[in-house]
């Protein structure tokens, strides 16, 4: 399995460690743009829900300062909270609009630049680096993972239905639609060999692993062998499990009499993620507040390249954020460590089990 991570490419001089804490950043937000009450008994004052008030710019530097998970020469890694894009419109406050001020407060030069990072809605793992050969060596190494069919990335969702198999792969074109308000993705499901030659489509592939279940809810493992935007989201639509905190593409997931189906994509247009009754008294909240529900969809792991020739790959990982860790507390969810399963693994005998068959599922 992956070990820890130790990574080290100097471009400049001195590199440091910075330590952290997976509750500093978000408690944070939490004081300055929260006023409601925390959800949740003993949760230790974590919400579920994110901030009423968007943060200012100093707010939104100090925190990602104190989100720091690893800091080794060259390379910077950072827990990005959901919500923030990457990039945007000029005026937009992005990650990118940060990094000037960002930079400084981090001790690298203002040619800082992002390498790898989830989308606006996700939280988790973003790889910054001042070096022109430290971003070219990680870039080239994701491309050649992605040819290889190797996966470099892992994300952690929650997820508000339960996968019918354990385990399995997504395959489906994906097309990008601009529309006046926003870009939506669709699923093709037999793209014509012209619209992938023009790139108007692109075959998309995602493993995935349920971790852990609890009624109809599960913690999922995402692992993306392609790179589209929101491949994760519409992927897991069409196995009728949705990400929770999902308000774009969760309303193609349809219920009639409990029997859950797909709605076409045009009939279902972006909207407030709908929760059953028990789901809400769970998570103890109201249909009225789930707007402000973030994205449970977490980049939990990135593989790093070897920094020589002899070494071998390792793994970064980010805690998860604290309002995910509350629902999972919720849900009666666990993600179960490499470390927990040994420990649990050496004292309890392993039960006898048959082979699971991972499915495929692929829209044609």
């Amino acid at each position: 399995m992956f070990r820890p991570v130790s990574w080290r490419l100097v471009c400049g001089p001195g590199s440091s460690r910075a330590s952290f804490s997976a509750r500093a950043w978000y408690q944070m937000l939490l004081k300055e743009g929260e006023s409601g009450k925390p959800l949740g008994d003993g949760s230790g004052g974590v919400s579920i829900l994110g901030p009423r008030r968007p943060l200012s710019r100093q707010g939104l530097i100090k925190q990602l300062k104190a989100s720091v998970v690893h800091k080794d020469g060259a390379l910077v890694a950072i827990n990005k909270p959901p919500g923030l894009p990457v990039a945007g419109k000029p005026d937009d406050m992005t990650l990118v609009s940060l990094l000037p001020d960002l930079s400084k407060k981090l001790g690298l030069s203002q040619d800082v630049q992002v390498i790898r990072a989830p989308g606006k809605e996700s939280s988790g793992l973003v790889l910054l680096s001042d070096c022109q050969s430290t971003i070219r060596h990680f870039q080239e190494f994701y491309a050649r993972c992605r040819k290889a069919g190797r996966p470099e990335a892992t994300y952690c969702a929650v997820t508000t239905r339960l996968p019918a198999d354990s385990e399995g792969e997504i395959s489906t074109g994906l097309k990008l639609i601009h529309n006046e308000d926003s870009d939506l993705v669709v699923p093709v499901a037999s793209p014509s060999r012209r619209n992938l030659q023009m790139k108007e489509v692109k075959k998309t592939k995602t493993r995935y692993k349920v971790l852990d279940s609890q009624d109809q809810c599960a913690l999922v493992q995402l692992q993306p062998l392609t790179a589209f935007p929101c491949q994760l989201l519409v992927h897991l639509t069409l196995i009728l499990s949705p990400v929770l905190g999902d308000h774009v593409y969760s309303s193609r997931v349809g219920e009639v009499l409990g029997e859950l189906f797909l709605l076409p994509a045009e009939s279902a247009p972006p909207r407030t993620q709908v929760l059953d009754k028990a789901l809400l008294c769970k998570l103890r909240l109201k249909q009225q507040q789930v707007h402000r529900l973030p994205l449970h969809l977490h980049l939990h792991q990135l593989l790093l390249p070897a920094a020589t020739s002899s070494a071998s790959s390792t793994v970064l990982t980010a805690p998860l954020p604290p309002f995910f860790q509350q629902t999972l507390s919720l849900l009666r969810l666990r993600l179960v460590t490499e470390e927990t399963k040994q420990r649990h693994s050496e004292r309890l005998p392993q039960p006898n089990r048959s082979p699971v068959c991972p499915s495929t599922v692929e829209i044609v």
